[in-house]
């Protein structure tokens, strides 16, 4: 008996242990709104199952400005996404994980139901996989938009304002060109199934018509998939501290607004990065999410401090002798000639052989002139910026009146193998993301807003002391505190993975 006992012992050391195998499938479904048609470049819902054992992990990205709140899709989507899903495929809600990449197309109505057909589609497509992770960096497409100012204030490049004069500009904050890329491979023929890339952009470029697209990232995606393996590979971006990073051009009006030219570079430089990642069988799985109360920020005494400013800018404006039309030219003319601006050199030659300056009193006189019209155009501008920014302000305030002293939001930490990701519902400003990447145990953490919800922008606790100076910091639900507990919460949540 000992010595059967001793043989089954020896043979079951012997026979080696294989772990479970994970499975994945992809499939994309177009959620164009029709009649507003994107050409070349459509809005997708792609989903990515993984599944191991009885653990599941859904991705869906999304190409959308948000999930609710603003743009086309609006509540209660995700809730009947995960409930649908949860009823006929049996995965729990909050193993499903929706991304917005922000861009801002027009998807159709029934995103709902599309979103829905993607993942189920996904979940049956499911084979086994090999995972892998690595990086990839592209500097050359983003900017942070939040410029320093000489006075210690900020202020942020938007359309929707003009952009404060370049010598009041000390210094731009950074950005991300980090790229974090999620690689899945077939285990049967070792072919690409998947590639989830992370990367911290707004895709607001746009196309030179104007028409519906899914812009920058969409383009990015559509070069990984038409050069990856064998044209098979799904690619899926994930957006990810974008709050405070605009496209290089944004604001540019010498070329038409393009986002297909920086869509590429970013496309092309997931795929050099792709190619050298190695997969791997029988990677972990895994995914914890946790509902969490944030503090809601109090702007009363902001508004009303707002408010005296624009008071007081609207008091210093002065008339002046000026118009647009008499300005111009004249501004124009000083700034060709500094020393004889109103006539040709020899007329104030013979003033001062006269001993006279009236040639030198009319300069003066002019520049007095421009200087007091230029006071006001810069007061006018600053005005733009506090107002529009003020209106934010009492539009979050208001809410934060009637909803009380806390906001609820998703956090999730999912690991695929060594990939580690960080999502939030916000608009997530870079500083964030690179804090909680310097703290994370794991060498390979990523971190993706616009996920799960919306809830506006997330600055950081340094960036909301500049409330009303750029739109991160006025169009926020958020205390200056919720900083600290998400960070806490994320490098938690990353230590459990």
């Amino acid at each position: 008996m000992r010595l059967l006992l001793a043989a089954i012992i020896l043979s079951f050391l012997a026979t080696p242990l294989t772990a479970e195998e994970i499975l994945g499938g992809v499939a994309k479904v177009d959620i164009t709104r029709p009649g507003e048609p994107a050409g070349e470049n459509p809005l997708w819902a792609k989903a990515l199952v993984l599944s191991k054992g009885e653990t599941h992990v859904v991705i869906v990205t999304i190409d959308a400005v948000a999930i609710a709140e603003i743009g086309s899709i609006q509540d209660p989507y995700l809730a009947n996404v995960r409930s649908k899903l949860e009823a006929t495929i049996g995965v729990l809600p909050e193993s499903i994980v929706i991304n917005a990449s922000h861009c801002h197309g027009i998807v159709a109505t029934d995103v709902e139901a599309r979103t829905i057909e993607a993942v189920t589609k996904a979940w049956e497509n499911r084979v086994p996989v090999k995972t892998g992770v690595g990086t990839g960096s592209e500097n050359s497409i983003s900017i942070n938009r939040r410029l320093h100012l000489n006075n210690g204030k900020q202020s942020d490049v938007r359309h929707a304002y003009a952009l404060p004069n370049d010598e009041e500009v000390e210094s731009v904050g950074p950005i991300d060109p980090e790229i974090g890329i999620l690689r899945i491979d077939r285990v049967d023929n070792s072919q690409p199934l998947a590639l989830v890339y992370n990367f911290a952009c707004h895709p607001i470029m746009g196309i030179p018509s104007g028409g519906n697209t899914a812009d920058l990232s969409g383009f990015a995606s559509n070069v990984i998939e038409q050069n990856f393996g064998e044209g098979n590979a799904m690619a899926l971006f994930v957006q990810g501290c974008g709050g405070d990073i605009n496209p290089v051009l944004y604001k540019s009006v010498t070329q038409p607004r393009d986002g297909k030219p920086l869509g590429t570079r970013l496309g092309l430089s997931v795929l050099e990065a792709a190619r050298n990642i190695e997969t791997k069988s029988n990677g972990s799985l895994s995914l914890q999410a946790r509902k969490v109360a944030f503090p809601r920020a109090d702007l009363a005494e902001r508004i009303a401090g707002m408010e005296k400013e624009i008071d007081q800018l609207m008091i210093s404006l002065r008339g002046t002798t000026l118009n647009f039309e008499t300005f111009l030219p004249l501004y124009m003319k000083y700034q060709m000639s500094g020393d004889y601006p109103s006539a040709t050199s020899y007329r104030y030659l013979q003033d001062e052989l006269l001993k006279q300056e009236d040639w030198k009193k009319l300069d003066s006189d002019n520049r007095k002139a421009m200087d007091a019209y230029l006071k006001n155009i810069r007061s006018m501008e600053e005005l733009t910026r506090k107002q529009i920014n003020l209106a934010l302000l009492r539009k979050h305030e208001a809410r934060n009146q009637k909803a009380g002293k806390t906001v609820e939001a998703e956090v999730v930490a999912l690991g695929v193998g060594d990939f580690k990701m960080i999502t939030f519902p916000a608009e997530l400003t870079v500083p964030i993301g690179l804090n909680i990447k310097k703290k994370s145990p794991h060498e390979h953490t990523f971190v993706a807003g616009y996920t799960n919800g919306y809830l506006y922008y997330a600055p950081t606790a340094i960036q909301l002391k500049n409330r009303g100076g750029a739109q991160e910091d006025s169009d926020c639900l958020l205390a200056p505190e919720w900083q600290s507990i998400f960070e806490n919460l994320a490098i938690s949540l990353l230590g459990d993975l």
